[in-house]
């Protein structure tokens, strides 16, 4: 049985963006939509506010969401690329992500059980009663 704690959730979401193609491309337009609009129209990073792109990705991965936004795609090799580098924002990816969709990811991938599931919403319960 996995105990369901925020570093396990890290995990599975650095995993899932380092593997999984449709969540690196989520993850992408959720950091690019993070950036200020002049980041976006320039593609470099002015501003160091922990969120949207690092200056070192700024230029490369900008071009990848805007060429995704434009054309819906990317080439295979742009997508593995990608699942190296969007990994690092996982932070962000976790803010916005629907919790329960989440833990849903989480047991269909079998990392989790039924029954940590259930511990994980008796806990809930247990913390909203306080």
């Amino acid at each position: 049985m996995a105990r369901i704690t925020k570093k396990l959730k890290v995990e599975f979401v650095k995993t899932k963006l380092a593997t999984d193609t449709n969540w690196a491309l989520k993850a992408l337009m959720i950091v690019y939509g993070n950036q200020t609009a002049d980041e976006k129209f320039c593609g470099k990073t002015h501003y160091h506010n922990n969120i949207g792109f690092t200056g070192a990705d700024d230029e490369f991965l900008t071009s990848l969401a805007k060429q995704f936004q434009t054309r819906g795609t990317l080439s295979y090799r742009q997508c593995e690329y990608l699942m190296k580098k969007i990994k690092k924002y996982h932070a962000q990816v976790l803010r916005v992500c629907d919790e329960e969709k989440l833990i849903m990811a989480m047991h269909r991938d079998r990392v989790i059980t039924d029954t940590d599931i259930d511990a994980y919403k008796g806990q809930i319960f247990i913390n909203n009663l306080g």
